[in-house]
Order: structure tokens, then C-alpha cells, then sequence
């Protein structure tokens, strides 16, 4: 019977990892060990999860029903899972099906739109504008392409420094941890990968939403301190466009953002959470039909105890 990682043993640990699909073995290489290994990347289009999702892109270039029906297997999440897999950037195919989105589902104010083409909405819906940036700026689409949903961002920060994809519908007084941080990982990836129209707007704005989720301790009532939702503790993944502290430190990792203070409660958490055997799980799933599962509930998760190592590597410097 193979041995059970423990907290004690980090090599033991690795080696369960690296068990795991490729898109794994490349990122915990990566991430974890400091090692470059473009040869692992190439292979998570032609096996394994990467090829799974590329399995269900359609003849006319999308996943589902087209953009954004049914969840979870549309396009939109299709490329966002895709993104996360790390697969490479340079698929034709991939591409393609994101510039399909750019040209056809954009509203007046230059957002992306998802009711567009089915139900007449004219409203954009920012969480959606930070998760297309997201995926858009990794798989490196035209700037082009992209301008209008930056101007149609910075259209729309709310005073407080974050966004709610409310607030260009009526509404919304206060911004959403939910979409403050698909913008925050719109604007990083945008960032990344060497775009530059508005750049130093961007700059600003992603400080301020920064210091959004900061104020609240990633979790809590700026007012009372209290729990905003229960549903913030729980380590989901995929984490769709739904927030958790994980995806919120992950983020702050990913960026690059020192230690602050305010991220200690949510460092606490995650700790806790770790399993006696090293790892973490996946506690929860958001409702909705998928390609397939890559992981079950409740279960040791590869993806959740990848992304709190790197959380706990990057904040341990």
C-alpha cells in the first residue's frame, strides 16, 4: 500500500503531486521546485485534462451552447479552465475561439457581454469583462481586441476602490469580493504579459481594489468584523467566478504582493485546513454541469494543495 504523505515529509508530499496530471507535474515543476519544464507544458493539449476540455470544442468554435450556456461548460469557462491548466498560449484553435467572443459579445460601452445574443441585455457584466482579460491576455490576443474592455473597467471602479458587476445595472453602493477579484486577475494577467494601453491607469486601479479585499481582511465586515460569508472559507476549485480566500491569496501570490498584516487571518485559515496527511481538500463545488470532474469533493486535492503551497511559499520569504 503506498505511504501517505505527512506534513513531515515534503518529498513524499512532491512525489503525490507529481502523480497527478500533467498540467500538475508542469506547475508543481514550476512553482514548487524552480524547474522549467516546457516539454511538460507542450503535453497538457495532446493528454490528460487539456485534452479533455479541447475534446469538447465544437466544429464552429465554442464549448456548450456557444459563449456563456450552459455552466460550466461554455466557452467562457472552457478557456478559463483551459487558462488554468496552464496549457500553452499559442492554440489556433484556442485563439480563434476567443477572438469569436471579442468580436461577437460586446455591449455599447465596449464590455463583454454574455446575454447579448440571447436574452437583449445591453449590459456588460464586469465579473465577466475580468475573467475574458483573464484568459484573453494569457492565450495573448490583438490589444485591439482588448481595448474596450479596459476602458469599459475603468469606466466602471466604484468609489470604494473595487467593482461590482451591479453597478452598471442599477443598484449596487458597495463593491463585490466576487468581482473585485476577477478584475484583479484580468488586470494582473494583462499586466503579465506586456500590454500596455492604459497601463498606468491599470496600475492604479488594481492598488486601490487591492486595498478593497485588504480592508475586509479578505473575509470580514469592514464595519463589524464579522464573517461577510461563510462561503469565502471554503477551498472550491474550480473556483468559477465565485471568491474564497485561497483564490483571493493566490492572487496576492501570483502578483507578487508583500505580506500585509490584514492577510493573516486568511493565512491562519488555510493552515487549518490542512490535513494531517500535507494536504488540502476540495471542500466544495458550485452547482452547474461540467465536462468532467477533475477532482472529487472531499477529497485530497492536487490543484488546492499546489495553489496553498505557493501561497505558503511566496508569504513564508
Amino acid at each position: 500500500m503506498k505511504k501517505t504523505p505527512t506534513l513531515l515529509d515534503k518529498e513524499e508530499l512532491i512525489i503525490w503531486l507529481l502523480e497527478g496530471d500533467v498540467s500538475i507535474q508542469y506547475q508543481v515543476y514550476r512553482d514548487l521546485l524552480g524547474i522549467e519544464k516546457p516539454e511538460l507544458q507542450e503535453r497538457i493539449a495532446s493528454e490528460g485534462w487539456g485534452e479533455k476540455f479541447l475534446s469538447f470544442r465544437k466544429a464552429e468554435g465554442h464549448w456548450g451552447q456557444g459563449f456563456y450556456q450552459p455552466k460550466w461548460i461554455s466557452s467562457h469557462y472552457s478557456l478559463l479552465d483551459l487558462k488554468y491548466l496552464n496549457i500553452s498560449q499559442d492554440i489556433p484553435e484556442i485563439q480563434e475561439s476567443i477572438i469569436q467572443i471579442s468580436q461577437n459579445h460586446k455591449s455599447d460601452d465596449g464590455g463583454i457581454n454574455p446575454h447579448r445574443d440571447y436574452r437583449g441585455n445591453p449590459d456588460s457584466d464586469l465579473c465577466i469583462n475580468g475573467m475574458f482579460l483573464n484568459y484573453a491576455c494569457y492565450f495573448r490576443i490583438n490589444e485591439d481586441e482588448l481595448s474596450s474592455v479596459v476602458d469599459c473597467i475603468i469606466q466602471h471602479q466604484m468609489l470604494d476602490g473595487g467593482f461590482n458587476c451591479r453597478s452598471n445595472q442599477g443598484g449596487a453602493v458597495h463593491s463585490s469580493l466576487h468581482t473585485t477579484i476577477s478584475i484583479l486577475e484580468g488586470l494582473w494577467e494583462y499586466k503579465k504579459n506586456g500590454y500596455t494601453y492604459r497601463a498606468t491607469e491599470l496600475e492604479k486601479i488594481a492598488a486601490e481594489a487591492r486595498e478593497f479585499i485588504l480592508m475586509h481582511r479578505l473575509y470580514k465586515s469592514d464595519h463589524t468584523g464579522e464573517i461577510i460569508n461563510k462561503k469565502f472559507l471554503m477551498l472550491s476549485y474550480p473556483s468559477r467566478w465565485f471568491y474564497n480566500i485561497l483564490r483571493a491569496l493566490v492572487y496576492f501570490q501570483d502578483a507578487g504582493v508583500a505580506y500585509d498584516p490584514r492577510m493573516q487571518d486568511a493565512l491562519d485559515i488555510l493552515m487549518k485546513k490542512r490535513r494531517k496527511d500535507g494536504t488540502w481538500p476540495v471542500q466544495a463545488k458550485h452547482a452547474g454541469k461540467v465536462h468532467f470532474d477533475m477532482e472529487q469533493t472531499g477529497q485530497p486535492s492536487r490543484w488546492n494543495t499546489l495553489r496553498a503551497l505557493r501561497v505558503v511559499k511566496h508569504f513564508e520569504k
